[in-house]
């Protein structure tokens, strides 16, 4: 536990404990009924455990996973009881996301050597997008990072109107044009505008329409074409934005974005508002992107970088 009172703030941990308060209570409500009259772990809890994590959003390919790492210590160790179960479960799952996580993030950086440091920013509408975008734009300025967003979602006046109000509350600033304008010509202006301006971190916002995966994977290839002709490997990171709250619905938003374009992190928003914090473990799990960021909370430091341990911790204690 040390490990996390030295990496973690306090104030931190609480809000991703209130987060995740939700999850966690559905959760071991479910798992207490599991195992209820047992106390060894046998395949009736097995079963019921499957049930109970395929229930919390974790996803049916990962819960195997899960289950089939249980059953190799359950024969290992010839007899576990149910009252170890709890520990048990918390180092199987902090064991598979780690195996996403390869490193430990903690806190909000771009690398230094990279300038400008250029995210763009997928995911479909109403999931958070736009104030993810704010909240990291936040975090970097707070880091003392200069940073540039641009509004290449320029199919609804709202995309542009929402962001131009983050850029306003962050005091940072947004290259737009008109609704209707071509995205990549959004995105060209924005990267030419951070070099002029020496900036550290540019955000790029984009359309967040899945009705047509064909069209959103060429418009995505071509904002990135273009971004290549003003910095050459940009963009350096694709994050995806998905909605924690709408459970499996967030698994078939990351596949099909997976298949537009090369998603290289994740953010997960909307985790304080349900039981459906599970979801963080399958998507890190089956789509192998590593989700960077968690949205705790409505306020504007409720956006944590996402660490494996503090997760895990917080859900299991």
């Amino acid at each position: 536990m040390s490990l996390f009172k030295k990496i973690f703030s306090s104030e931190k941990k609480e809000t991703l404990d209130k987060g995740l308060e939700k999850s966690k209570s559905s959760f071991f409500n479910k798992l207490g009924k599991a195992v209820a009259g047992k106390s060894k772990v046998d395949d009736e809890v097995l079963d019921n455990l499957e049930e109970v994590l395929v229930t919390s959003d974790v996803g049916v390919n990962t819960t195997l996973k899960i289950i089939e790492r249980i059953e190799e210590r359950v024969s290992r160790d010839k007899y576990l009881g149910t009252d170890e179960l709890n520990q048990i479960l918390r180092e199987e799952i902090a064991g598979l996301l780690s195996e996403t996580h390869k490193g430990t993030y903690t806190e909000f950086t771009v690398p230094e050597e990279t300038k400008p440091y250029v995210i763009m920013v997928v995911g479909v509408n109403g999931v958070g997008k736009t104030t993810t975008i704010g909240k990291l734009a936040y975090q970097f300025k707070k880091q003392g990072k200069k940073v540039v967003l641009g509004a290449a979602d320029t199919f609804r006046a709202a995309a542009i109107d929402q962001l131009q109000v983050w850029a306003d509350r962050v005091d940072v600033p947004i290259v737009k044009q008109k609704m209707g304008s071509d995205p990549a010509s959004v995105a060209f202006d924005t990267l030419k505008s951070a070099q002029v301006q020496g900036a550290d971190v540019v955000i790029i916002d984009t359309a967040g329409r899945l009705h047509n995966k064909v069209n959103l994977m060429n418009e995505l290839s071509k904002v990135k074409r273009v971004m290549q002709k003003v910095v050459e490997d940009a963009p350096h990171e694709v994050l995806l934005v998905l909605d924690g709250s709408t459970g499996q619905n967030a698994f078939e938003q990351a596949k099909q974005f997976t298949k537009a374009t090369e998603v290289t992190s994740l953010a997960v928003t909307k985790l304080d508002g349900t039981a459906k914090g599970g979801v963080v473990i399958g998507i890190s799990d089956q789509f192998q992107i590593p989700v960077k960021y968690i949205g705790v909370g409505e306020g504007i430091e409720d956006l944590q970088v996402f660490n494996k341990f503090e997760f895990v911790d917080s859900f299991f204690k």
